[in-house]
């Protein structure tokens, strides 16, 4: 809708993980650096972890984009499985040829041993990416686990990457995971972007983005109140500059401004940015802190009503809700 208006090729927020896309913070950078080396020097068991919309996603398909070519991929992007459901999709995934009959966990696993040795031997490498891993029962834990003995006596077979939210962190610290825990070599968090991170990331997006003689820009007051709102969490910078494009294209606008990132932080609302970071959002200068606390005081000593109303014209004058 707000493309041609704003002279872009596409729309450059959208929330779905398109690689091309992906932007590439310090932490990013490190995220994707650990997972590179720790598949090309076969070290087995490797688990990512961050928030909602902090990327993990985005992550795995520029992972996938950048592997070279001697590399198979199975991808398991709904790990709501039985453990022989799991092996029934890593053995399609790989395209394994099964056997006759009716299949069977040791005919599930011996096919893929065969396939593992043959790629092995042809100088091939395989990895096994799954992602929303804090779904995995535990009893699919343990069987990823054994797929992990899948080895020669030097090399991993297969390499094993785990993304998930925060919680997969407590459920492999549990003692009953111990042995799969005490696997993991390369362990990551993913977090929030800083507040210079969120400017950049923003500008990243739009040059993506760009057709010839594009028009975007977000001015500085917008950026940190885009930051304060969204606490630098990429899903919510998507939807509140999506919101903000949408609401200059409407109004006529060319520049996104404090007061049209303002009118997007509200369109979103508590439930989708979280009560705190709109706290955040709309008391971050420290006058608004000021003024109340002064109201605090005046409203001790009694003056309650005609205080309230001159808050309100204050705050309303430094441009607050």
């Amino acid at each position: 809708m707000y493309t041609t208006y704003f002279g872009l090729k596409e729309k450059p927020f959208n929330l779905t993980p398109d690689p091309r896309f992906f932007y590439l913070s310090p932490r990013h950078r490190d995220v994707m650096n650990y997972l590179i080396y720790g598949i090309t020097e076969r070290k087995g068991f490797m688990v990512i972890t961050g928030g909602i919309g902090t990327g993990k996603t985005t992550v795995s398909r520029a992972l996938l984009a950048n592997l070279d070519d001697g590399v198979d991929t199975a991808l398991v992007f709904n790990p709501a499985l039985s453990s022989m459901e799991l092996l029934s999709t890593i053995v399609r995934e790989f395209n394994v040829k099964m056997g006759r009959g009716r299949p069977t966990r040791k005919a599930y696993i011996d096919a893929l041993n065969r396939f593992l040795l043959e790629n092995f031997a042809s100088g091939r490498n395989a990895l096994l990416l799954i992602d929303e891993a804090q779904n995995l029962s535990p009893e699919v834990l343990e069987q990823i686990r054994m797929l992990s003995n899948l080895e020669t006596g030097q090399e991993k077979l297969l390499q094993i990457v785990l993304m998930g939210q925060p919680e997969l962190k407590t459920m492999l610290a549990s003692p009953s995971l111990r042995q799969l825990n005490e696997r993991i070599v390369v362990r990551y968090e993913l977090k929030p972007l800083d507040r210079d991170q969120v400017g950049s990331y923003v500008r990243h997006r739009i040059s993506v983005a760009d057709g010839k003689g594009s028009k975007v820009r977000f001015t500085l007051p917008a950026q940190r109140l885009l930051y304060r709102a969204s606490g630098g969490n990429p899903r919510r910078i998507n939807a509140l500059c999506d919101r903000a494009l949408l609401i200059a294209y409407a109004g006529g606008d060319r520049v996104i401004d404090y007061g049209i990132l303002r009118k997007a932080v509200r369109d979103m609302g508590c439930s989708y940015l979280g009560k705190r970071s709109v706290g955040r959002a709309f008391f971050g200068f420290g006058v608004p802190a000021v003024i109340l606390a002064g109201a605090a005081l005046v409203l001790w000593a009694g003056r309650s009503r005609d205080l309230w109303s001159g808050i309100r014209s204050l705050l309303s004058g430094v441009g607050l809700p």
